[in-house]
C-alpha cells in the first residue's frame, strides 16, 4: 500500500485526503532481498509481506483465469478484477484478513486527521469489496471534524466506454472521477472534431456523464497530463496555459460535479516517435535526490521547477468565484453560436468567455446588483480598490463586455464579493 496526498481548501480549512492504493503491492517479479520505503522486508516470490502482515493465500492467485496471470482484456471485468495490473500482484479483498489490514491502516489515517480518501485503481476492484472497507472505517477525527462526519470517498475509474466495466457500478459507494469530462471539454476547447463553446450550453449529464452529485471532475490529472490514463492528445495542461485557464476558469465557474485543480511540477520533456519518453519523472530534484524546496515568486507564483498552478491569479480567483457561487443555480446563458459565451451563477456571479478568432462587444443581462465590480481574471479586489478591469452593471442588471480574441486572458469574470 502507498499514499499521496489531495488537498481541498476552504475558506478557513485546508482539508487532506490520502491516495490510497489498496488494490495490490509491487511488481511480481521484484522479487525478494529487498526492503520497503519504511525498512521492511518483503519477498514477491513467496508472496510474504511480514510488516502487513500478506502472505500468498492473500492475493488472487488462483482467481485470475489468464495464462500470464496478468490483465489480457478488459473486456473481461473478471480478468480486470481478479488478475494483475501490470504485473502488480493482486490483493484478494475478499478475505477478511486483507479486509482487516486495509480498514486499520486507513483507520489509522482517520485518527490522525484526514478528511477522507482516493481509491486508486477502483475499477480493479470489485464494487462489493470496497463497501464492505469503506462500511468498516470510523467517522472523522471530532478534534477537527463535527461529531458524525463520515470520510469523503472519491474513486478512480476510467471509463471512457467500450470495456467491460461501466463507472456506473461504483456510484452508491462515493464519488467517481469522470475522466470523459476533461476529454470533452479539451476538445471543446481546443475546438477540434468541429466542437464549439457554444455547445456546452447543456453541459453535464446530457454530454453522456454520471449524476453531478455523484462526479468528480477536473480539466487534467497526474497520469493524462503526462498521456497516461484517458484522454491523450485532447487533455488541456499547464503547458497550454492560455487554453488551460479557460477551461479550469470553465469548470470552477459551472456548477456540475466536484471539482479538483492539479498542482504540477515540471519535467523535461523528450518525445520519441510521439511518445514522451521523460513521462515518468518525479519532481524537481537535487543530485543526491533530495526534493527541491518550493520558491514563492513575487507574484505569489512558484518556483524551482514547481508549477502551482492553484497559485495562479486566474485560478486561485476562481476558486474564490466556486465558492462565493456554490449552490446558485446555472442562470442568463448566452452564446453567439460560436465561442463566444456566457452564463451567470444566480445573482451571485458572472463569468464570459470568447475563444473565437474575432473580438467581442456584446452587452449581456448579468443578474447582479447594479454597480462597479473587479473583473477576478485580469486583477482581484484589494480592499476598495481593483488591480484589474473594473465593469459596470446597470440598475437593469446589464454590463458591456469587450474582450479581444488576441487577449492573454480572453475571458471575464465577476461576483458579488468583487464588487467595489
Amino acid at each position: 500500500m502507498e499514499w499521496k496526498l489531495y488537498v481541498f481548501y476552504t475558506k478557513i480549512h485546508v482539508y487532506i485526503y490520502v491516495d490510497a492504493v489498496i488494490n495490490h503491492m509491487c511488481g511480481a517479479g521484484v522479487g525478494k532481498g529487498n526492503s520497503s520505503t519504511c525498512g521492511s522486508p518483503y519477498n514477491t516470490d513467496e508472496r510474504s509481506f511480514p510488516g502487513v502482515p500478506y502472505s500468498r493465500h492473500d492475493f488472487n492467485e488462483n482467481k485470475c483465469k489468464t495464462g500470464s496471470g496478468n490483465i489480457e482484456n478488459y473486456g473481461d471485468a473478471d480478468q480486470v478484477r481478479d488478475c494483475r495490473l501490470l504485473s502488480l500482484l493482486d490483493l484478494a479483498l475478499e478475505n477478511q484478513s486483507v479486509r482487516s489490514s486495509i480498514t486499520d491502516y486507513l483507520n489509522m489515517l482517520i485518527d490522525i486527521g484526514v478528511a477522507g480518501f482516493r481509491l486508486d485503481a477502483a475499477k480493479h476492484m470489485w464494487p462489493g469489496d470496497i463497501q464492505a472497507i469503506i462500511s468498516r472505517l470510523n467517522n472523522l477525527n471530532t478534534q477537527w471534524f463535527l461529531n458524525g462526519t463520515r470520510p469523503f470517498i472519491f474513486q478512480e475509474v476510467i471509463d471512457l466506454g467500450g470495456e467491460g466495466i461501466s463507472a456506473k457500478e461504483y456510484l452508491s459507494i462515493g464519488r467517481v472521477t469522470e475522466f470523459k469530462y476533461g476529454t470533452k471539454l479539451g476538445k471543446v476547447i481546443r475546438r477540434w472534431e468541429g466542437e464549439k463553446m457554444a455547445y456546452l450550453k447543456n453541459w453535464g449529464e446530457d454530454w453522456g456523464f454520471m449524476p453531478t452529485d455523484r462526479a468528480l471532475v477536473f480539466v487534467d490529472n497526474h497520469d493524462n497530463q503526462r498521456g497516461h490514463g484517458a484522454g491523450e492528445a485532447s487533455i488541456l495542461t499547464y503547458i497550454d496555459a492560455r487554453l488551460y485557464k479557460m477551461a479550469v476558469g470553465f469548470m470552477l465557474a459551472h456548477p456540475y460535479g466536484f471539482t479538483r485543480i492539479m498542482s504540477s511540477f515540471s519535467w523535461p520533456r523528450n518525445y520519441v516517435n510521439g511518445k514522451d519518453i521523460n513521462d515518468w519523472i518525479g519532481p524537481p530534484s537535487y543530485n543526491n535526490g533530495s526534493i527541491k524546496v518550493v520558491t514563492i515568486n513575487e507574484d505569489t507564483t512558484c518556483g524551482n521547477g514547481w508549477v502551482c498552478e492553484h497559485r495562479w491569479r486566474q485560478i486561485k480567483n476562481m476558486v474564490i468565484f466556486r465558492n462565493v457561487a456554490n449552490g446558485q443555480a446555472l442562470t442568463n446563458w448566452w452564446d453567439n453560436g460560436e465561442n463566444q459565451v456566457a452564463f451567470g451563477r444566480g445573482n451571485i456571479g458572472f463569468i464570459v468567455f470568447n475563444n473565437d478568432n474575432w473580438n467581442m462587444d456584446v452587452t449581456l443581462n448579468t443578474g447582479l446588483p447594479a454597480g462597479t465590480y473587479c473583473d477576478v481574471i485580469s486583477g482581484e479586489k484589494k480592499f476598495a480598490r481593483c488591480t484589474g478591469k473594473q465593469l459596470t452593471v446597470s440598475i437593469t442588471g446589464k454590463a458591456n463586455f469587450k474582450i479581444s480574441n488576441l487577449a492573454e486572458d480572453p475571458f471575464v469574470a465577476i461576483h458579488i464579493n468583487a464588487k467595489l
